[in-house]
């Protein structure tokens, strides 16, 4: 005559959940962190030149960027082989740079507003007469703080 009997079922014991959410809320909190998010999408060819004087940028919330170049393999197509100029995630013409600063400028708050730096991401096979039509709309938008973006190294790496 035993006390104890053994179970005949076999079943196994429900799995605990109990820890369940805090789990899902520690991967959903390192992935928020982790992540990066991209701004904007080339659809140029974008090699920088080479500049032996460089100095890098504080402030990159205060920084609006015009991107200026041949159209991607991607966007040949379509676009041609001509350098264009891209204006967040769409190419666009010279005529849309004023509205571009204006916009920007009207997103950020009012005492940040004379803060903010254009930087130009110039292809090095960019002609120069589209890079001054770029700035002379700048000029006629008011925005005259511009900063060239390059790469660090000896800019005779540049006629190679």
């Amino acid at each position: 005559m035993s006390k104890f009997k053994k179970k005949k079922s076999g079943e196994l014991p429900a799995i605990s959940t109990a820890s369940l959410p805090d789990i899902v809320f520690m991967l959903l909190f390192f992935f928020m962190v982790a992540t990066v998010m991209r701004d904007t999408t080339l659809m140029i060819e974008n090699e920088l030149p080479y500049a032996d004087q460089v100095e890098k940028l504080q402030k990159k919330d205060l920084i609006m960027y015009i991107y200026a170049g041949k159209p991607s393999d991607r966007y040949k197509s379509q676009y041609g082989t001509e350098s264009r100029i891209q204006l967040n995630d769409k190419f666009a013409n010279i005529k849309d740079i004023q509205q571009f600063i204006i916009e920007e400028r009207e997103s950020k708050r009012e005492e940040l507003q004379s803060e903010l730096t254009t930087a130009l991401k110039i292809d090095k096979e960019t002609n120069m007469g589209l890079v001054s039509d770029i700035k002379y709309e700048l000029r006629r938008a008011e925005a005259y703080r511009v900063n060239y973006t390059t790469k660090t190294g000896e800019a005779s790496q540049n006629l190679q």
